[in-house]
């Protein structure tokens, strides 16, 4: 019954549309698989790269803030487990979060493999992912840092707006959208987060200091690690993203 059911929906799309699908999934096929973590303080330019390096590499994008809300909406029984957390105000474990991730990586669109993006912060979870990965036969392939001094953030990050259901980033000032407030591809309206101003961003830094360099030592003692300088135009840090997937 479910293919029955398959099949009726397929019924419903465009001829182009599954064409352009079944024409992605063939030119994916030739693409090498990567398992990737982009590590940088906040605003350092992993969530204008994510998109450009997943579509460039068939990857999925898994952040782990957005895949916790799914999982909460969806009603999996981790989602439950997550839901339960935070209504008791406590943070997620360890273990959940990682759990969530290995739930994702059996979906289509992972494949080829993932960028994490916001996750491993502390070195625990970097072990309990590699734990993970391990069971599944795998491991990270690459881990990119974002290297940028703090003086450089506070105009990215008081300055940046998002397109929330892409993912996609534009900067007042460095990478201005064609049309104040609305995304270039949908025109749908952008948002700025609540914590994008200076006063958070300067907690924010000291926690990325304290909890998330000793993970880039990590990655660094497994040679996975390459560091990206993001001060430089965006154009430019991807050109250099390419250059580090490359090799």
């Amino acid at each position: 019954m479910a293919s029955g059911g398959a099949a009726a929906d397929l019924e419903d799309i465009q001829t182009v549309d599954l064409m352009s699908e079944l024409l992605r999934r063939l030119k994916c096929s030739q693409k090498p698989d990567k398992r990737l973590i982009f590590i940088g303080p906040p605003g350092s330019g992993k969530g204008t790269q994510s998109p450009v390096v997943k579509d460039e590499y068939c990857l999925c994008h898994l952040s782990t803030g957005d895949m916790l809300r799914a999982a909460v909406a969806s009603k999996t029984p981790l989602g439950v487990k997550a839901k339960e957390a935070m209504e008791k105000g406590e943070l997620v474990s360890d273990d959940l979060v990682v759990g969530i991730i290995d739930e994702a990586m059996n979906k289509p669109k992972c494949q080829k493999g993932f960028i994490l993006d916001g996750f491993p912060r502390t070195v625990t979870q970097a072990e309990k992912l590699d734990e993970m990965l391990k069971r599944r036969g795998t491991e990270i392939d690459k881990v990119l840092n974002f290297a940028i001094d703090d003086s450089v953030l506070e105009e990215r990050i008081t300055g940046r707006w998002i397109h929330p259901s892409s993912g996609r980033s534009y900067h007042t000032k460095f990478a201005p959208p064609k049309t104040p407030g609305v995304d270039d591809i949908t025109g749908e309206p952008l948002i700025q987060r609540k914590d994008d101003n200076a006063e958070v961003l300067r907690s924010r830094l000291a926690a990325f200091h304290s909890q998330t360099e000793p993970v880039i030592n990590y990655y660094a003692k497994k040679a996975v690690l390459t560091n990206i300088h993001a001060e430089k135009a965006p154009q430019e840090v991807t050109s250099e993203v390419k250059k580090a997937l490359s090799s």
